[in-house]
This record gives C-alpha cells, structure tokens and sequence, in this order.
C-alpha cells in the first residue's frame, strides 16, 4: 500500500487529491517528528523559566487574553477551551470535508511552530487513517481567530469526547476510542489552542471545490459544444487569432478546449444560414475562460493555505520567539470562496440560457425538444428547474466576506464570515453538477433530433456513455428522475468528491 509521508514538502492540489480519493495512509516523516518534538520541547523549557504571561499558554483567551492562570491549570485550561468552543450547530459537515480537515490540520500541524505533542498529530493522522470522522456542524465560524467551533469538535474526540463517524456509525467517541484500546490524547499547555486556532475548515471546503470546479468547467465545455452542435452553431468564435489578440487565458484555453472536442464534426463544418449565434453561444471562451482564471486564482490561494502554519501563538524555537500575531485570519480565503462561488455560479447561469435557447424551436429543432409539441411538453418545465437552480445560485454568491461582527468583547473586531462563504460556495458547487446535468440532457436530445453520426468522435462517445444511464425523450414522461440521474451521471463520470 502505498504511504505519503509528511516530512515539509509542499502539497499541491491534484496530487493531494488523488492521495485522498486513493484512501492510502499518512504517516509524519523524521524531519517532522524531530520539529514537533523539538518545538514542544522548547515550550516546556519556555515555560518553566518564564514568570511573564504568554497568550493563550498561561492566559486566557480573546478578551480574557489579561488573566493569569496557574502552572497547575494549564492543562485543564486547554480542555475548558476545546469544551467551550465546541459550539457549532446547523447540519453536519459532510464527513469527506471533515476527514479532509483531519488531514489539512496534521500538515499545518507538523511543520514543528504549534508546541503541540508528537502524540496529537499522530493521534490527527490515526483518525484520517481509519476513517475516524469527528461530528463537526456547519455553522459556527466567524473565520477570524481561524476556524473556532468547528476545529473545536475534532479536538473534542481527540480528547475523547463528543461523537464521530466509524464504520458507518454515529458513535460517542470514548466507545470508539474503548473499542480500538486508544486513550483520549491528555493536552497539555498550548495545545487546544493549537488545534482550535487554524483555517482547516475555509481551506478544505475550498479544496475541495477547487478540485471540482476542475471537473466542472471539463463537463462545461463538453455540455457548451453539444449544445452548440444541436443549435447549428459557428465555429468563428474558437477561432485561436480572435481569443489569442484578447489576451486573457482562461479563454484561450477555453477556446482551445472546444475546438478540440469539436475536431471532426460534420455539424460544425456545414454551411450555416445565420452569419452569428446568441452570446450563450459565442462568448462561450470568454464567460468560460472568466471561470477558469479565477479557478486558477482560487487554486493558488488554497494551495498556499494548505502548505502554511495558521494557527496562533507560533512558536520559532531558532529565534527564541513565541509570537502572538493572526494567521488564523481567514480573509484570503474568504475572499477566493466568495469570488469561486461568483465564477462557478456564472458556468450555471450561460448554460441554462442554451438550455432556453434549445427550447425555442428554432434551427431545425422541435420546440421544447420533443417530438409532437403541445400534446407533450417535453423539456419544458425542465428550463424551469434549470432557471430555478440558477437564481437560487445568484443568492448565495452574494459575498460573505463583506460583512463582519464585532466578537469577544471587542478583541476580535473584524472578522472574514469565511466559514459562511465556504458553505455557501459548497452549495454553489452542488446546485451547478443539476444544472449542468439538465444542459446534457437537452444538448444530448438536441443532437439525437439532428444525427449524432454527423458530430464529433468526443461527442459521440459523450452521448453514447450518457444513454446509459438516462434515454431520448420519446413523449412526456416523469422527468423529475431523469433529471436527478443526469445530475448523479455529471457527478460520477467526472469524479466529484463532494
């Protein structure tokens, strides 16, 4: 079985990615053990020759940060904190995101700058590697002080309270941790701090979607070229010199991407009546490769997240430093998940004006896509699902990141709301998979009704693989299931994670 192994290197999304859809196991590296133990190390030896207060080691916390707590309760200290902080509510955080979050804390965790003990961050990586999944809520997170509520659930089955997930079942954690013959992990000073201050549940939510909006924009461009071949549409607008003098890539990739699906198509080639096709159509590299930009702007911001130390104080045992600062301020992230949510939400928005735009009856098309209009209604009210989903979508990208809330009696005053903006970006993300689902139906419809012998190879084998799973549209049926097994088919054929 193959291992990956923490040992400092630089993560990036693909290849985690992978690792993580492979369910193959973690391991800390020695560069790794030695940091760890060596910063906590330096802690111990820092808190026994200190009378002064450190944040957060021998205080208090937020706006409590002024009170002094004995040498004697800095344990208790850290398992109050974990206990109290443990606040979230709303629906559970699905649990690939919080498997996720396990591992995204192991890395951030290992660099040797937290004080934490070998035995947390292996305890972190034992979880990941059994499928131990803390119940962690959604809502909870301001996003500022890093991630409080929901890092603060994982923390408590560390310490082998509140529930997980284990072999398919909800379960208190300290039967769990009984049944292995695993002992609660007993904190010692810094350490809930450590696991609760961090930005592992913005930056897992981001990942993830990261990771898919990749998979979507492929099914995009799939979806926007057999709309185009249903609709007798005009290959001018891929041409490379027109998108190559614009100068912005993501639509010259975007235009290169449908040329190549295209490539071979007898319905692209013949001659067309109409001399220019509606914007749905022809700005399909500049809308697309608008997306792929900020996708791109997205992946690196998360990637940088990833491979960073967000949790507060840090500790530089070299430079005798321990420093109170604020890298578990979620601002960056929280601005990359309100501007993914914006760019993917607008993939939804185009391709439910082709799905309009098939509907019409135009271009040797039946209207609504269906043979014998009127007696059926065909992919009528499937338009309207489509256009439902879409401004239902417009509504959660207004940006959470413009607001915040004063916390913590004024210590905490300005806050990033990117734990709300990485759930909202998460519903983005499913809602978009049923749009694009209900564009390859009726683009898939569209084609039939003109030949598929006549397009391209890369479509051709699109639909056939599509047919399997859901049929041509003779007459009006119940389409509720159609429409959900499209969305399910986008998902799987493209290996969604979330």
């Amino acid at each position: 079985m193959k291992v990956i192994v923490l040992d400092h290197q630089q993560f990036e999304i693909d290849e985690l990615f992978q690792f993580i859809r492979s369910r193959n196991k973690v391991e800390l590296g020695e560069n790794a053990r030695k940091a760890i133990l060596k910063c906590r190390e330096y802690l111990n030896d820092k808190m026994e020759n200190t009378e002064g207060n450190i944040y957060g080691i021998n205080t208090g916390f937020g706006s409590l940060y002024d009170q002094s707590i004995s040498k004697e309760d800095l344990a208790k200290l850290q398992v109050n904190l974990v206990r109290s902080h443990a606040c979230g509510t709303g629906e559970e955080t699905p649990s690939n995101i919080v498997r996720t979050m396990l591992l995204f804390k192991a890395i951030g965790l290992h660099y040797g700058h937290s004080g934490v003990q070998l035995e947390t961050v292996e305890r972190l990586l034992y979880f990941y590697n059994h499928d131990i999944i803390p119940v962690v809520y959604e809502q909870g997170s301001l996003g500022a002080s890093g991630d409080l509520s929901p890092l603060a659930h994982i923390a408590l089955a560390l310490i082998g309270e509140g529930e997980v997930y284990y072999k398919g079942k909800r379960m208190s954690t300290a039967e769990v941790l009984t049944s292995l013959d695993l002992s609660p992990i007993q904190l010692q000073s810094k350490e809930g701090l450590a696991l609760l201050n961090g930005t592992q549940f913005m930056s897992a939510y981001l990942a993830h979607s990261v990771y898919e909006g990749k998979q979507i924009l492929k099914q995009a461009n799939i979806n926007a070229a057999m709309s185009l071949e249903a609709y007798d549409g005009r290959i001018d607008p891929f041409t490379p010199s027109v998108n190559k003098i614009r100068n912005q890539a993501g639509q010259i990739k975007t235009a290169e991407a449908i040329r190549g699906i295209l490539a071979g198509s007898q319905f692209i080639t013949q001659e067309k009546v109409h001399v220019q096709d509606p914007y749905s159509f022809r700005c399909v590299p500049q809308v697309h490769g608008a997306s792929w930009d900020t996708l791109d702007h997205a992946e690196q911001v998360v990637t940088r997240e990833i491979n960073a130390v967000t949790d507060n104080p840090t500790i530089f045992p070299d430079e005798d430093l321990i420093v109170s600062a604020g890298n578990f301020h979620g601002q960056p992230l929280a601005l990359a998940l309100d501007f993914l949510a914006i760019a993917l939400a607008e993939l939804g928005n185009i391709s439910e004006r082709r799905i309009y735009k098939l509907m019409g009856g135009m271009r040797g098309l039946p209207a609504f896509l269906v043979a014998q209009p009127g007696l059926n209604s065909g992919f009528m009210i499937a338009q309207y699902t489509a256009a439902s989903i879409v401004s239902q979508n417009k509504q959660l990208c207004t940006p959470a990141s413009v607001d915040s809330i004063d916390s913590s009696n004024g210590q905490e005053d300005h806050v990033s709301m990117g734990a709300n903006a990485a759930t909202k970006l998460y519903r983005v993300v499913e809602n978009l998979w049923q749009i694009l689902g209900i564009e390859l139906m009726a683009a898939s419809q569209g084609v039939e009704f003109k030949g598929v012998e006549k397009t391209s190879s890369v479509l051709k084998d699109a639909h056939q693989d599509f047919r399997k799973a859901v049929p041509f549209i003779k007459e009006d049926e119940y389409m509720s299931t159609y429409l959900r097994t499209s969305k399910d088919y986008v998902k799987k054929s493209n290996n969604s994670t979330l």
